[in-house]
């Protein structure tokens, strides 16, 4: 039997309308997932990747091990170097996850005494990691720099030459689809000697002239200290890199104990990331001029309804519409799919009290067909 607590702990969920519960596969048009431009149903991606393991006889299930045991395959330093190249940075290490790659650096890199200030939306596992850091951790509010200088500036007193300050921040947030201003953040850090960590999860292949992000469209690679990138959104694969000085690297080799301490990724999820990185140089502009039009295009349709108060303001791929209440949401979200349009409900406790949303992500794929008639739904729907 599961213990009384955790059992209270699962009958509040239910109670609340917020239980979780894995679901199924589905054909329904897609407005949920993560797969901007497509690559994860990607055939060329898919033989690619398969092709370059037969012609380098990496005929191998699994790595085997950790890196620092037998799994540091030699795809992995040609996919480290082709990451490095392709986002202007020293060096990239890649980790399992973009959960790991979070974890792995918070936990290690700010040390006892040091600070972190953190943007108050910044994802679940920045938030991990920050606490199984020793630093001192205060969030600001969310995109708010003059919060964020006013808190550097409470604790500028009693900062020590020996102590250093981390501010973290995401250039896409994931459950509003908004983002800071990064060119005055890189400023106000620059003035602080503070370093400047951004998690890139939700740029990659949306922002940046070859889809490598919002720090690299804005010229911004000497100001950052750290970059957080995952493989799982718009590259349509699996794992994580972070990208930095090489110092940084090698620290993160020997102190971040979610890369020591875990089995590395075999052969075949290198060679997928690699061949998704290829498409990216092939493909992007054409896929990205799709993604673009159907943003552009949501977005005058939202106005076209009349739905604009509804909606977060957002750039990217992830348009936000606020709906509170945990049952509410989940009955429009339910009716949408119902309607053959998979469109998910974010719930409380994931987002605040009375911020639940439906979270719209937009693709390549998607057309302006569905994108008008989920829309005209949606007005059906909403109060």
């Amino acid at each position: 039997m599961l213990p009384k607590k955790l059992q209270n702990k699962l009958s509040s969920r239910t109670q609340d309308n917020a239980f979780r519960h894995l679901g199924q596969g589905n054909t329904l048009v897609d407005f949920s997932s993560n797969d901007y431009l497509g690559f994860s149903r990607s055939t060329t991606i898919f033989e690619k990747a398969h092709q370059y393991l037969i012609n380098h006889n990496l005929i191998q299930n699994g790595a085997t091990g950790s890196r620092l045991l037998t799994g540091n395959h030699s795809l992995y330093t040609t996919v480290e170097q082709q990451i490095s190249t392709f986002h202007n940075t020293e060096s990239a290490l890649i980790f399992n996850s973009g959960y790991d790659a979070n974890v792995g650096f918070f936990s290690c890199v700010p040390q006892r005494n040091d600070s972190i200030l953190y943007d108050e939306f910044c994802h679940a596992s920045i938030r991990d990691g920050i606490k199984m850091s020793n630093a001192k951790a205060f969030k600001f509010k969310h995109n708010d720099l003059n919060d964020l200088t006013h808190q550097l500036s409470l604790r500028a007193a009693s900062r020590s030459e020996l102590n250093d300050v981390y501010i973290i921040t995401e250039s896409v947030f994931s459950m509003d689809g908004d983002s800071p201003d990064l060119k005055t953040l890189a400023t106000i850090c620059k003035k602080n000697k503070a370093n400047l960590i951004i998690d890139e999860a939700h740029a990659i292949g949306i922002f940046g002239e070859i889809g490598n992000g919002l720090v690299n469209e804005l010229q911004l690679e000497d100001f950052v200290f750290a970059r957080i990138i995952t493989f799982g959104k718009a590259l349509g694969c699996h794992g994580a890199a972070i990208l930095g000085h090489r110092d940084l690297k090698n620290y993160l080799i020997n102190f971040s104990r979610a890369f020591i301490y875990t089995t590395a990724l075999p052969p075949h999820s290198l060679a997928t990331i690699q061949a998704s990185y290829d498409e990216m140089l092939n493909q992007v502009q054409h896929d990205k001029i799709e993604l673009q039009e159907n943003i552009s295009f949501f977005k005058a349709e939202i106005k076209r309804l009349q739905l604009q108060q509804l909606f977060t303001t957002s750039n990217s791929a992830i348009q936000c519409c606020i709906i509170s209440g945990n049952d509410l949401v989940k009955h429009i979200s339910e009716a949408l799919k119902n309607n053959g349009f998979d469109v998910k409900a974010i719930l409380s406790p994931t987002v605040p009290k009375a911020k639940e949303r439906l979270r719209f992500c937009l693709h390549s794929y998607n057309t302006h067909k569905e994108i008008t008639k989920v829309l005209e739904l949606l007005t059906t729907f909403t109060p």
